[in-house]
C-alpha cells in the first residue's frame, strides 16, 4: 500500500489502529506522521518508529490519506486548520463519532474523499468489529483502502449509514453489554467461593469460545443454545430463568435505547 498516512489524534483508538496496521504491514513506519497535543501521546507514537509532527497541519501537508482520530468537539476547528494544506485526492477517514457524512462534507468540501468508520473497544486487542460507509466523492478503490486498514485488527463490513444508529447500539456500545455479562457471571464465582480472578478467567473465555463458535460454524445463536439444552438437565433449567425474566427483550430494549440516543446526538 504505502500510501503517506497521517494521523490526527494518538489516542486509544488511534494508536490501535497504527499498531494494526503496522503489525499487518500495511504500511511502513515512515510511511505514517502522528500529530496530538498530549506530548506522551506524541512520544509512544515516537516509539513505534513513525513520524511525528508539532502542528495536524505539518502532518497532512504530504500524506495521502488522513485519519481523523480526535474528539468530534475539536473537529470543527481541526478542519479550518488542515484544509488549506491538504491534497485534494487525500482521503478522509474519520473515525469521530456521531459526525455524519455530511458534516464532514461541509466542513472539507463537498468534492472531498471521506470514508466514514465506526470501530470499537475491542480494536485494543486486535478483534474490533468495525463498520464503513463513505462519501459520493469516495472511489470504490479509497474505501477498500480504509477497509484493508481497519481488516488488519479485526473484522470489518461496509453498512449504509443510516444504519451506524444501529451499529452504535450493536457493536459500538455492545462491549459494555458484554462485560456487564461477564461482570454478573464473576460475582457469581465469587458468592459460589471462587476467586475473582478465578471467576473472571472463567466468564470472560467461555463469552470467547461461544463468540467464536458462533462466527466459525455460521449457526444461528438460538441453534446453539437449543443444542446444549438438554432436556431435565442443568443449562435448560438456567434458561428458563433467563427466559421468564425477560433476558433478550432486555437486551433489546437497551440497544434500542442506545440508538436512539446515538440518532439524536447525530442531529446536533
Amino acid at each position: 500500500m504505502n500510501k503517506k498516512l497521517a494521523v490526527i489524534g494518538f489516542g486509544h483508538m488511534g494508536s490501535a489502529i497504527v499498531e494494526g496496521a503496522l503489525k499487518a504491514n500495511i504500511f511502513r513506519p515512515e510511511d505514517i506522521c502522528v500529530s496530538d497535543r498530549v506530548p506522551e501521546a506524541q512520544k509512544a507514537a515516537a516509539k513505534l518508529g513513525v513520524k511525528t509532527a508539532a502542528t495536524p497541519s505539518e502532518a497532512v501537508a504530504n500524506a495521502e490519506s488522513v485519519l481523523l482520530a480526535i474528539k468530534p468537539t475539536d473537529l470543527s476547528a481541526l478542519a479550518a486548520d488542515i484544509k488549506q494544506v491538504l491534497s485534494p485526492t487525500a482521503v478522509i477517514i474519520s473515525i469521530c463519532a456521531g459526525k455524519r457524512l455530511e458534516t464532514l462534507a461541509e466542513l472539507f468540501g463537498e468534492s472531498a474523499a471521506i470514508v466514514r468508520v465506526m470501530p470499537n473497544a475491542p480494536a485494543l486487542v486486535n478483534e474490533a468489529m468495525s463498520a464503513l460507509c463513505a462519501s459520493k466523492s469516495a472511489s470504490a478503490e479509497q474505501l477498500s483502502y480504509a477497509r484493508r486498514i481497519f481488516d488488519s485488527f479485526g473484522k470489518t463490513a461496509i453498512v449504509p449509514e443510516e444504519q451506524f444508529d444501529a451499529v452504535t447500539a450493536i457493536s459500538g456500545s455492545g462491549p459494555a453489554y458484554v462485560y456487564s455479562f461477564i461482570n454478573a457471571l464473576e460475582s457469581y464465582a465469587v458468592e459460589s467461593g471462587m476467586t475473582p480472578e478465578q471467576g473472571r478467567l472463567f466468564a470472560a473465555q467461555t463469552v470467547l469460545g461461544s463468540a467464536k463458535t458462533v462466527l466459525e460454524s455460521q449457526a444461528p445463536p438460538a441453534a446453539l443454545k437449543e443444542k446444549i439444552c438438554t432436556p431435565g438437565g442443568t443449562t435448560i433449567e438456567a434458561v428458563k430463568v433467563l427466559d421468564s425474566r425477560g433476558f433478550e427483550q432486555i437486551i433489546r430494549s437497551a440497544a434500542k435505547a442506545c440508538e436512539a440516543r446515538s440518532r439524536q446526538l447525530g442531529m446536533k
